[in-house]
């Protein structure tokens, strides 16, 4: 359950976050019914703040569900970090697409996840599930892999030690992944091959803003041009990187 606020005395504020937090990544469409119960709540209590937000587009009505609506991008579009590295990279983005085109992800880590802040794509590149302000896990895609090598030592062994096989091709095995996490440490990049969708390879490398990584930019394609697509990736992280430089610092 995401959450429990039903108990009395509960602030309209809490049961408002209660009933946002009952959506997460496996929860993404709900039912009245089921955001009353994640959330803690008496099921009319729910249904009149569900209808509430709503009205204000916080949340959304699919047929019979709900689903998190447009303002909550919009505002969480606000916050320094994700505002700015979208501002500096998008041009550098273009450059990639244009380079390569191949789908264009630029990435950070939230948590134990890869949240894409930005996608750009064409009609000639291969399916992807990333969709921007979603989140995939961090050791299936290429940028993912990037921020997990980087991650704090508590976010690597809390991952390796939950690995989900997603297709035939994800790497399962926690001491082959951590010798992967190590040499994308050491070579500066990380490469997927069938790993999140069948059909789609992807390569990452990671963005920098005064030697910490922040960030990851990535391309995901049917087949990868190694070479071509790591070196347009590295040419971009850098140039994300110089301009991050002249910003305050993304992680405080």
């Amino acid at each position: 359950m995401a959450g429990n606020t039903g108990e009395p005395g509960a602030s309209v504020a809490g049961r408002v976050v209660a009933v946002l937090r009952a959506f997460d990544e496996d929860h993404p469409r709900l039912r009245a019914t089921e955001i009353a119960r994640r959330a803690g709540l008496p099921l009319p209590t729910a249904h009149r703040l569900v209808q509430e937000l709503v009205a204000h587009g916080a949340l959304s009505r699919v047929g019979q569900d709900y689903v998190v609506g447009r303002l909550l991008w919009d505002v969480g579009l606000l916050a320094p970090v994700p505002a700015q590295l979208r501002e500096v990279a998008s041009p550098f983005l273009h450059d990639v697409y244009a380079a390569t085109l191949a789908t264009v992800h630029l990435a950070v880590r939230d948590g134990d996840q890869a949240l894409y802040l930005e996608r750009i794509t064409g009609r000639a590149t291969v399916p992807v599930v990333s969709s921007v302000g979603g989140t995939l896990p961090l050791y299936a895609t290429g940028v993912g892999k990037v921020l997990l090598a980087h991650a704090p030592d508590d976010v690597r062994r809390r991952v390796l030690g939950s690995l989900t096989r997603i297709t035939p091709y994800t790497i399962t095995q926690p001491g082959r992944l951590r010798d992967q996490l190590d040499r994308i440490v050491r070579d500066g990049y990380a490469t997927t091959e069938e790993e999140m969708t069948r059909g789609a390879c992807s390569v990452g490398v990671p963005v920098r803003q005064r030697g910490e990584v922040v960030a990851a930019v990535g391309v995901v394609a049917a087949s990868l041009a190694r070479d071509r697509d790591r070196a347009a990736l590295q040419v971009a992280a850098q140039g994300i990187g110089r301009q991050l430089n002249l910003l305050p610092s993304l992680t405080g």
